[in-house]
C-alpha cells in the first residue's frame, strides 16, 4: 500500500506575537471544500481552535463514488482531508495520520486487495505495530464496522483507509456523523470544527446557459458552458454504460432543497464571522449555499461575511468575473431569503491586487459593479509572488483576521464597512 503523498496534520505553532490564545480565538466558520483551504486551515490554528467548517459531501467521483455507489452515503473524503489538516501533529503519532491518509493500490488483483483490507482488521498486521494502542484500537474498531458492512463486490482500489474507517463509523452509528466525528475529532485532537452541510445523500447538478443539465460534482471539471444555476438532487451521476441513461437525459433530474444540518446552524448563529473562502467556486463553495435554512441563517448572524476569490485559473469559472461570482453567491443565497440586503450576506471581498490574477481582472468596471451591489472590496497582500495560483496561508490568515471587529494580528484595524 502507499500513502496519497500529502502531509496529513498540523503541528501545534507557538501563538503568534499578538499575544492571542488559540483556545480563546475568534469562531470563523468557512463554506468549503476540496484541498484549497488546506494549508490556509492549517496556519490559522496559530491563532484559533474555533474555526469551523461547513464541508460539502458531494463528491461522486474516484472512491469516493464507489463507497457511495455502495452504501447510498454522503461523500466523506473532503471532511477525513479537513480533519487531518486539522489535527495536532505535535500530540498525535504520525504513524496514525499516515494510516488516515493511505490509500490502496491503484492496481492489482480486486480479491488480493479485499483480502489485503480484512486483514488490517487483525491486530498483529504489521501496519499496527509502530502505532499506540490506543490510537490503533480505535482505528481497527472503525475499520471493523465497515468490514463487516463491506459488499463482497467492493471495489478497493485506491481506497483511503481514512474514508473507510469514517464511513464505517457513520453507517455503525446508523447514518450519523455526529458520533463519529466527534470521536475522531478528539482522537486527532483536531483544533477546529468539522461538519458536512447535510446529512443526506444527494448530488450537485447545474442547469447550463443552454438549458441542458449536468448531474455529479466530477462532471463540473467537464463543464464547456457557463452555469445558470446549481441544484441538489437524489439522482445518481450518469456512468459509462450505465443503463437507462437515454431515459435520463430525456427527463431532467428533480431539483430538492436538503435542510442545512442542525449543528452548523447553530455554528453559523454563533459565529464570529463567515467565510466563502478560496476553492472551486461551484462545488467547493456554492455547493454549500443550496440547503434550505442557509440564507437566512447567514442573513441572521451578527457577523463580518467575507468572500476570498480564488486567484488564478478556476476551470469552472468560464470568464464569470469578479462582479459575477460575487452575484451569483448573492443569488444563491437569496434563494433562501429573498428578502435579505446585501449587508445580512456579504460585507467585504479581499484580494490581492499587486499579485493575484482574478478572473476579468480588478478594473474599473468591477470595482463599480461591486460598489453598486453594496460590497467593498478590500485590498490585501496575500497571494504568492512566484505563484499567482495560490495563497501564501501566514498573509491570508492576518489579512482575514483583521477584518474581524478590533483587529487580531496588531494594527490596521477593521475598514468600514
Amino acid at each position: 500500500m502507499n500513502i496519497d503523498g500529502q502531509k496529513p496534520g498540523a503541528a501545534c505553532a507557538p501563538p503568534p506575537a499578538s499575544g492571542l490564545v488559540p483556545a480563546l480565538g475568534p469562531r470563523l466558520v468557512f463554506f468549503t471544500g476540496g484541498t484549497a483551504l488546506r494549508d490556509l486551515s492549517r496556519q490559522l490554528t496559530r491563532y484559533t481552535y474555533n474555526s469551523v467548517h461547513l464541508i460539502t459531501p458531494f463528491d461522486s467521483g474516484g472512491s469516493s463514488a464507489v463507497l457511495r455507489r455502495a452504501f447510498a452515503m454522503p461523500a466523506v473524503g473532503d471532511i477525513r482531508n479537513r480533519l487531518l489538516a486539522l489535527a495536532d501533529s505535535a500530540l498525535v503519532p504520525q504513524s496514525v495520520l499516515e494510516f488516515c491518509a493511505r490509500r490502496l493500490p491503484a492496481a492489482g488483483d480486486a480479491d488480493d486487495l479485499r483480502a489485503e483490507l480484512r486483514a488490517l482488521g487483525a491486530q498483529d498486521h504489521p501496519l499496527w505495530a509502530g502505532m499506540p494502542e490506543i490510537f490503533g484500537g480505535a482505528l481497527r474498531l472503525h475499520l471493523r464496522f465497515f468490514l463487516e458492512r463491506m459488499p463482497q463486490d467492493f471495489d478497493p482500489h485506491l481506497a483511503s483507509l481514512g474514508n473507510l474507517i469514517l464511513a464505517g463509523g457513520y453507517l455503525h452509528h446508523k447514518r450519523n456523523f455526529g458520533p463519529v466525528l466527534a470521536f475522531f475529532s478528539r482522537l486527532l485532537q483536531v483544533r477546529g470544527v468539522v461538519l458536512p452541510i447535510v446529512g443526506e445523500s444527494l448530488h450537485l447538478a447545474a442547469e447550463l446557459d443552454d438549458g441542458s443539465r449536468l448531474v455529479g460534482q466530477h462532471r463540473f471539471k467537464e463543464l464547456t458552458r457557463p452555469v445558470r444555476r446549481l441544484f441538489h438532487t437524489v439522482h445518481e451521476p450518469e456512468r459509462p454504460g450505465q443503463a437507462g441513461s437515454a431515459e435520463r437525459a430525456v427527463n431532467p433530474q428533480t431539483p430538492c432543497r436538503p435542510p442545512l444540518a442542525p449543528a452548523a446552524a447553530d455554528y453559523l448563529r454563533s459565529a464570529g464571522a463567515v467565510c466563502y473562502p478560496m476553492g472551486s467556486f461551484y462545488t467547493s463553495v456554492l455547493a454549500n449555499l443550496l440547503p434550505q435554512g442557509v440564507g437566512r441563517t447567514v442573513a441572521a448572524a451578527s457577523c463580518p461575511k467575507i468572500f476570498i476569490p480564488n486567484s488564478g485559473r478556476d476551470a469552472e469559472l468560464h470568464g464569470l468575473s469578479l462582479a459575477g461570482q460575487v452575484a451569483m453567491l448573492l443569488r444563491h443565497l437569496r434563494d433562501d431569503a429573498p428578502e435579505a440586503r446585501t449587508g445580512e450576506l456579504l460585507h467585504w471581498v479581499l484580494v490581492d491586487s499587486r499579485h493575484g490574477r482574478y478572473e476579468g481582472g480588478l478594473g474599473p468596471e468591477v470595482r463599480t459593479a461591486l460598489a453598486d451591489m453594496g460590497v467593498t472590496l478590500v485590498e490585501r497582500d496575500m497571494v504568492r509572488e512566484d505563484d499567482p495560483q495560490r495563497h501564501e496561508p501566514e498573509l491570508t490568515a492576518r489579512a482575514l483576521l483583521d477584518l474581524l471587529p478590533g483587529g487580531f494580528t496588531g494594527p490596521g484595524g477593521e475598514p468600514e464597512r
